[in-house]
């Protein structure tokens, strides 16, 4: 599933952005569940060197999805518009 970047993960992106950290910096303070709303829960995964996100469709479904420090910029800039989730297994 394609997942758009809605102002919602805009915001979080652009949080990421503003703390400044490396990625060394991120894996000190891992948390899965650093960034919260209604249709998002995530946080950085150091084992996968990733921010790691689940994605809560309003039809109950939920997707799972991973992009790089390096695809905040990206996206923030807008040169990334969505990102791909699978869905995830329970």
């Amino acid at each position: 599933m394609e997942i758009q970047i809605d102002e919602q993960l805009l915001n979080f992106m652009k949080e990421i952005e503003a703390e400044g950290k490396s990625r060394a910096q991120w894996a000190e303070v891992e948390s899965c569940d650093w960034f919260q709303s209604d249709s998002y829960c995530g946080g950085y995964d150091a084992d996968d060197e990733a921010f790691c996100f689940s994605y809560y469709h309003p039809d109950g479904r939920e997707f799972w999805f991973q992009f790089s420090l390096e695809d905040v910029k990206k996206i923030v800039v807008g040169q990334i518009r969505q990102l791909t989730g699978r869905k995830a297994s329970k």
